[in-house]
């Protein structure tokens, strides 16, 4: 069976993680998290007070920046690295989730995680999920699924998640921090979030995940 690039893009907190995950270990395709690379820059700016404003300093700051994707044995799964450090779950702090739409936003900054995520995309075999995967990273994709769920539901979704790393974080702080990152996703300059014309929406809203990964299965299915 030939190996096929296969794109997931949607909205924070719609299930497009899960699903390429689920997805990538079924085809034994290799799962690449691009928002982890992007939460990842984040967490070094942050760290470094790094001024993402400035060209000059981020130019400086990426020169600095090694990305990397290992496979964990012990989750059996593959986990980010920031210059050789699994930096997995400290990206997924609230601290890092306010500001990476923002940072993510910046043209140089997307431009030096498109050549990495295209690089890894070389011998194809990957699911990739993001924002602008499968419009600007991979628009020649064999497969392109666009997610999407009820706001209400990605909120639920997501406080779930956090609270259980943060247990004082309120419904109303992840609503605002999903709404804030919403608008920046699609309305930054560069790379905006937004469907592709060839893309196959797939509402999840009241799909298990059993139910959402038999579909995407069945259209990989139809293609190869």
């Amino acid at each position: 069976m030939n190996k096929i690039i296969i794109t997931i893009d949607g909205w924070s907190s719609c299930g497009k993680s899960t699903l390429a995950k689920q997805l990538a270990k079924k085809l034994g395709y290799i799962y690449i998290d691009s928002g982890a690379m992007y939460r990842a820059i984040t967490l070094y700016f942050l760290r470094n007070h790094i001024d993402w404003t400035n060209d000059i300093s981020v130019s400086d700051a990426l020169s600095n920046i090694q990305l990397a994707f290992i496979f964990n044995h012990e989750s059996n799964q593959y986990e980010i690295h920031l210059n050789h450090e699994n930096v997995e779950w400290l990206i997924r702090d609230l601290v890092v989730a306010e500001k990476v739409s923002e940072i993510a936003a910046v043209g140089l900054i997307r431009k030096f995680a498109v050549a990495q995520q295209q690089l890894m995309g070389k011998e194809k075999g990957i699911v990739m999920d993001g924002r602008d995967i499968g419009t600007t990273v991979f628009p020649d994709a064999a497969l392109k699924i666009f997610m999407t769920a009820d706001i209400l539901i990605r909120v639920e979704r997501r406080y779930k998640e956090m609270h259980d790393k943060n247990p004082n974080i309120t419904l109303e702080e992840v609503k605002n921090n999903l709404s804030h990152r919403d608008y920046i996703d699609s309305n930054r300059e560069v790379s905006p979030l937004k469907m592709a014309k060839d893309a196959i929406l797939i509402d999840n809203s009241h799909l298990n995940m059993e139910e959402q990964l038999t579909i995407a299965l069945q259209l990989v299915e139809n293609l190869v």
